[in-house]
């Protein structure tokens, strides 16, 4: 039997929360190999485990996977997260971009210059009410159904609810006139393995702050 996944970033949510996300959505257990001090990025990429010289980087099945949008496709695969065929397929990319688009602009709002912040983060309401929640709460209303492609569970609807998340975290009254996404993520978030991932103490790395950036900066050498 393959042993656990085991995930290799610092402690801190990045480019891998939604690997952890999508693990844990599956219910499958993984272990985390922190990246401390630019000597443990150093071994990994010395030992030829870094394919680009980066992580996110996931052991999984005898191979060490890089790129985190790679990554997460094996995942979903594996767990019939992927839809049942290539048009359902096309959908999920479509949406799981569309979700990837905005999850960057809030993941890059911490390490904004104060100065910026303000513009950026009225920046990203904006798009986020009048783009976004308003484009998945339409493919919601369009098909009547509780997921957003053909009515069972994909990595779009794990990936659009953990954005949620980071949404409500910024200001939770931007879900308020989206009806169906604050009942897709009610639903996703009761599924057990999903609510397991939720409950304090698990691997879900908290909001960052400015200990995480220097963290961060600290292994990264940014």
């Amino acid at each position: 039997m393959a042993g656990k996944p085991i995930l290799h970033y610092f402690n801190g949510r990045g480019r891998m929360e939604c690997i952890r996300w999508l693990l844990a959505a599956a219910g499958v257990e993984f272990e985390e190999k922190f990246i401390e001090k630019p000597e443990d990025l150093d071994k990994l990429k010395n030992d030829g485990s870094l394919m680009f010289q980066q992580v996110p980087m996931v052991e999984i099945d005898g191979m060490k996977l890089v790129q985190t949008r790679a990554i997460l496709n094996y995942i979903a695969t594996k767990h019939n997260l992927y839809g049942k065929d290539m048009k359902e397929r096309a959908l999920i990319d479509m949406y799981s971009e569309g979700v990837a688009d905005l999850g960057e602009m809030i993941m890059h709002l911490p390490l904004c210059p104060p100065a910026e912040k303000d513009a950026k983060l009225t920046l990203i309401r904006e798009k986020t009410t009048n783009r976004y929640l308003p484009a998945f709460e339409n493919v919601l209303k369009s098909h009547g159904q509780d997921y957003l492609v053909g009515n069972k569970l994909s990595r779009a609807d794990i990936h659009l609810v953990e954005l949620l998340y980071y949404v409500e975290e910024l200001d939770p009254s931007l879900l308020a006139s989206f009806p169906l996404l604050k009942a897709l993520k009610a639903r996703v978030s009761n599924l057990p393995a999903v609510k397991k991932f939720l409950q304090p103490g698990s691997q879900r790395k908290p909001p960052t702050d400015e200990k995480k950036i220097e963290e961060a900066r600290k292994a990264f050498k940014f």
